[in-house]
């Protein structure tokens, strides 16, 4: 059986379909590899969305590394059961959100649990969880090309398409081309690639420094055919931000990361519309 029958609507539970129904479009955010801000691109993207009126959820499915209610200020929270569902919790502009992170009793505990209980839970986030009517349900994954990623694109009915989050030197974006043929052979559109961190201005002396080389992205999205969604400079104020729980979507509204990125937004929402 090849890995694209696996993805026909008749393989999934049907508790999942039935819950997720009323879910127009399904966006996942993947990187190829950690470290690269794919977390911190779902996280603003989720709200975003939510500023702009659409109805969106934030699932995080980063099973080992839930960082997004640490990025939402929402650490110590944790979801209720009410008539047989589980009840999302709600982030800025009524976001919905839903993360391994709330499962926890410590922020600091490590997540090693097996397989199979990743997979029963991951489930019950998408059978279970009142997502109810949503306009945008954007998934965190994990990093990487490995099973647990092999298992939740199997788990989601009717994706509109993965964003591919990478830092411009070569390794990295190494793994992203990995991330892309993988999303291409199970036959999910990809909207694109997406280069973080592209630059460093200086606020002393306004001069842009590019660390980590430049062009390997544009390259990528050449070769595979996808579009090239924008590039992300590194903001000093952004990791000061998400310490806080405070997304940098709320930030100063004429930063250059906050331009670029607005542009990247209106483009995925171009893109996931434009489709039938």
């Amino acid at each position: 059986m090849s890995n694209t029958s696996t993805r026909k609507s008749g393989s999934f539970p049907l508790k999942v379909l039935e819950n997720l129904k009323n879910v127009k479009r399904k966006i996942l955010i993947l990187s190829g590899k950690g470290g690269v801000g794919k977390t911190t691109f779902a996280t603003n993207l989720s709200v975003a969305l939510a500023k702009k009126g659409y109805m969106t959820g934030l699932l995080d499915v980063d099973i080992y590394g839930p960082n997004v209610p640490k990025l939402l200020g929402l650490e110590g929270q944790h979801p209720t059961a009410q008539n047989q569902v589980i009840l999302p919790i709600f982030g800025p502009s009524g976001l919905k959100v839903m993360s391994m992170g709330f499962l926890l009793t410590n922020p600091d505990d490590a997540v090693a649990w097996r397989g199979n209980i990743v997979t029963k839970i991951i489930g019950q986030f998408l059978g279970d969880v009142a997502w109810e009517q949503l306009d945008y349900l954007v998934v965190d994954l994990p990093p990487g090309t490995g099973d647990e990623i092999l298992s939740i694109l199997h788990s989601i009915p009717e994706i509109d398409g993965v964003v591919v989050v990478t830092t411009p030197q070569d390794v990295a974006v190494l793994d992203a081309r990995r991330a892309i043929r993988l999303v291409e052979k199970l036959d999910i559109p990809v909207l694109g690639i997406v280069e973080n961190m592209t630059e460093f201005i200086c606020s002393g002396c306004g001069k842009s420094h590019k660390f980590f080389g430049k062009g390997a992205a544009e390259g990528a999205a050449k070769d595979y055919d996808i579009e090239y969604l924008g590039s992300l400079p590194f903001d000093e104020g952004v990791p000061s931000r998400s310490d806080k729980g405070l997304p940098f979507v709320g930030g100063v509204h004429n930063s250059r990361i906050l331009r670029e990125f607005s542009g990247i937004v209106d483009r995925i929402v171009q893109l996931v519309e434009l489709r039938p």
